[in-house]
């Protein structure tokens, strides 16, 4: 599954080939006057070779000798365990996602000082204000926000137009479309349901943060089978069961049918925006329109970043907050100075690696992002592909994120339900009948109770 909507922990054992480490082995033993070892989960190779160059002009400026690590996402929390245990800890770790941040707080693993003086140095006022709280607990800031990826609505603006129909930003105004545009062969929304896909439950969570519903709350008491849960899942089972395509549908399906042009909506990461562009080949476009020109269903594609429900207080949406951390034993200053690099200086090339999927946490890089070229196989900038309108509200989602357990400290447990799916498996269960929405919302209460208790302390 791609990176964009994994899991963010694994038991997978830890290997050798777990670690792919970029840089000089060679010479005098590292110190903490003149040498760190950063982690990065921005591990593809491609993302290797830019942070590789940015790296070699921060050590060319300051040097400061880095010792650059790609480690995979889904590998992350065995080599953390591994390398603490063997008091082998890096001084950085760059690209992290909200629950590893809450998970090495747990543990007791965070240098919890350098973050806010780095911050400060920057200016706080510089960053997104929902992007720092999502990376504080009780007053400190744990890591420095880098950037961001979106849950993201998408439409067919065409269909909406000709149907007199208003973005779907609503429960109410998705489930009007939904109805009205499910027809001819086109479904009204292509929507996630397999149960055992973490791709289900980032939807499912977007559409729940609309309407109030959380995991737990300030006390750590899951709150699944709330009111609130209870009408989300009654809501996203009926979207699935009455308006989507048939069967357990996936991250590659949903894309797929809406590729195709057989869905009037979908729910996708912003990591779509490239290929809905027709600038990956192996994700390209196929509706009739799109083979004279591939960047058709682009141009035709409205964006909803966030939804309300009728018991949310506010829109929100499911995004990823991605951030630097020093570890306990870094050593601070270098440490500080490299993610004041990262974020400064290297900081358009970092978010440059995929401006799709890494929206400036940063303010005043706005027009670098909107010029940054985006793809794979043919590269343009999103200005290019889509309206100014379209690119703030992505600019800006970042401040609209809402995340389960994040805020109340139980990172640790949204990576074990990542990693066991409860809510998919009920929400599953709804749609094809053998579950009300109560009924599953309850079960997905006890479900994620027992992993709770399971989770060591």
């Amino acid at each position: 599954m791609p990176k964009k909507v994994t899991a963010v922990l694994s038991v997978a054992l830890l290997t050798a080939a777990t670690l792919t480490a970029c840089g000089d082995d060679g010479g005098e033993q590292p110190t903490a006057a003149n040498e760190i070892t950063v982690w990065t989960e921005e591990n593809l190779d491609d993302r290797i070779a830019v942070q590789k160059q940015i790296v070699a002009e921060f050590t060319q400026k300051t040097g400061i000798q880095v010792k650059l690590v790609g480690v995979a996402e889904d590998q992350f929390s065995q080599t953390m365990t591994a390398a603490a245990a063997a008091d082998d800890l890096p001084d950085v770790i760059g690209a992290l996602p909200l629950a590893q941040v809450r998970e090495l707080e747990a543990n007791e693993l965070l240098d919890t000082e350098t973050p806010g003086k780095v911050a400060d140095q920057l200016g706080k006022d510089s960053f997104s204000p929902r992007a720092l709280e999502l990376n504080t607990s009780d007053g400190t800031l744990l890591a420095v926000p880098s950037d961001g990826w979106a849950q993201l609505i998408l439409y067919r603006k065409d269909l909406f137009d000709k149907a007199g129909l208003q973005p779907p930003d609503t429960y109410e105004a998705l489930q009007a479309a939904a109805a009205k545009l499910n027809t001819g062969g086109v479904a009204g929304i292509t929507l996630a349901i397999a149960p055992k896909d973490s791709f289900t439950a980032q939807s499912f969570e977007h559409i729940a943060q609309a309407n109030g519903c959380q995991l737990v709350d300030a006390s750590g008491n899951v709150t699944l089978n709330s009111p609130q849960c209870a009408r989300a899942f009654e809501f996203y089972a009926d979207l699935a069961k009455n308006y989507s395509v048939k069967g357990k549908q996936d991250v590659d399906t949903t894309r797929a049918t809406y590729f195709s042009g057989k869905a009037a909506m979908m729910i996708w990461s912003s990591f779509i925006l490239d290929e809905m562009a027709g600038l990956r080949k192996d994700a390209l476009p196929s509706c009739q329109e799109c083979r004279a020109d591939p960047e058709w269903l682009a141009k035709n594609t409205g964006v909803v970043t966030a939804l309300k429900g009728p018991d949310g207080s506010a829109p929100a949406q499911f995004g990823e907050i991605v951030s630097w951390v020093v570890t306990r034993d870094a050593a601070k200053d270098p440490a500080a100075k490299f993610i004041a690099y990262m974020m400064n200086e290297g900081y358009e090339r970092w978010i440059g690696m995929a401006p799709e999927g890494k929206f400036p946490t940063r303010k005043g890089f706005e027009e670098q992002w909107n010029k940054l070229p985006a793809g794979v196989d043919t590269k343009k900038p999103l200005a290019g592909l889509y309206p100014a309108d379209v690119l703030d509200a992505l600019r800006k989602s970042p401040d609209t994120f809402a995340r389960w357990g994040i805020p109340q400290g139980q990172g640790k447990l949204v990576g074990a339900t990542m990693g066991e799916l409860p809510v998919p498996k009920a929400l599953s269960a709804v749609v094809d009948g053998s579950l009300t929405p109560q009924a599953a919302a309850d079960q997905a209460k006890t479900d994620v109770e027992t992993i709770k208790r399971g989770i060591r302390q």
